[in-house]
């Protein structure tokens, strides 16, 4: 029974962990101290000049456990070997929560991400709802633009301080979100996001830059939901469409 709720316990806290690589975006985060940090991974082949020697002045003046790795290893912790420049890093996000939290709640705005594939638009759409009337967005793991430096840059410093709820798909966690009103965005949908009712709990699903919402997510949707347009103006970018849901009072 204890070594059950240890690995629960282990396994929420690992859930927690972003990890982000690149040397400027290590540095940035190594200044902020409002930033929770794991661990520092570093490619055993570095040399310790230039960023990398203010890289590893930062750590040491935080007290963060550095481990170095070969470049193999180190591409496994970053997924990604072309652009993690030899360091990584592990940050730890109380704002990044499983989806599941949200049964918890009994009001909430959110936005739901579907297929959003390009990390700009992420970070604008991350950036938008938290300067909005948003309360938190879901990101699925499948399908969707992993938190990475170009999200962090386009978020503008903004990646955490909104919660943003992780799960395996929204055909997964929407269904359990009991009276919850769920809208997919969609250019063919009568109603306007501008004479919306009020509720409790609302989801907004925005879809994919080309395809837009799925199928299997629709069918799960109670409604949809357009924004007018005029000129004959098809769609709107998904990070603008995100803006706008999040300043509507």
């Amino acid at each position: 029974m204890q070594d059950s709720q240890e690995y629960k316990e282990k396994k929420a806290f690992f859930e927690k962990i972003i990890t982000l690589y690149g040397r400027n975006v290590v540095v940035e985060i190594l200044q902020d101290n409002t930033v929770e940090i794991h661990k520092l991974h570093m490619a055993s082949s570095n040399k310790p000049d230039g960023v990398i020697k203010k890289i590893l002045q930062l750590a040491k003046a935080r007290d963060i456990q550095i481990i170095h790795h070969d470049k193999n290893a180190l591409s496994r912790i970053s997924k990604n070997a072309k652009q993690d420049q030899g360091v990584a890093i592990d940050i730890i996000s109380s704002s990044y929560l499983n989806a599941a939290e949200l049964t918890k709640l009994t009001a909430f705005r959110i936005i739901a991400l579907d297929g959003i594939q390009n990390p700009q638009n992420l970070g604008m759409i991350i950036r938008s709802c938290a300067a909005g009337n948003i309360d938190g967005i879901i990101l699925p793991k499948k399908n969707s633009a992993k938190i990475s430096p170009l999200v962090v840059k386009a978020s503008a410093g903004t990646l955490f301080k909104l919660p943003i709820y992780f799960c395996n798909t929204l055909e997964e966690i929407l269904p359990k979100l009991e009276d919850t009103k769920i809208y997919a965005l969609s250019s063919h949908a009568s109603s306007s996001i501008y004479n919306l009712k009020r509720s409790k709990k609302s989801i907004f699903v925005l879809g994919n830059e080309s395809d837009g919402v799925s199928p299997e997510v629709q069918k799960i949707c109670n409604d949809s939901i357009s924004i007018p347009m005029k000129r004959d103006v098809e769609s709107l970018n998904v990070a603008v469409t995100a803006a706008l849901l999040a300043f509507i009072e």
